[in-house]
């Protein structure tokens, strides 16, 4: 008979240390990628502030990255499924602020 993994030989540990249980907070994230590797920045943008700033850089894979694609649209759909749909308003047809954000203050003229 052969010995087949427990379900304890397939758990995998995993700390969530203090420091990192908190979160950090990001509004925008920008994706960047080159054939071996996803650069995904996560970033802070602040009403009337000039610049953002990058909370958080994390570098995955293109087998992981694809497989976290696959997860968010998972969570995505059942979260869907309970409180309803996400309205993306940059999407076509619907109204909505444009790309970044319109966190209002001054309008830059031309």
């Amino acid at each position: 008979m052969q010995n087949q993994p427990t379900d304890s030989e397939n758990q995998l540990n995993i700390e969530l240390p203090e420091d990192v249980a908190g979160g950090i907070y990001a509004n925008l994230a920008i994706i960047a990628h080159s054939p071996s590797e996803f650069v995904l920045d996560f970033v802070n943008v602040m009403p009337g502030m000039p610049k953002g700033k990058v909370r958080s850089r994390i570098i995955m894979t293109p087998e992981h990255s694809k497989r976290l694609l696959i997860a968010l649209r998972d969570n995505i759909a059942r979260y869907e499924q309970s409180f309803g749909e996400i309205k993306n308003p940059n999407a076509e047809g619907n109204e909505g602020p444009n790309f970044p954000f319109p966190f209002g203050g001054p309008q830059g003229m031309a």
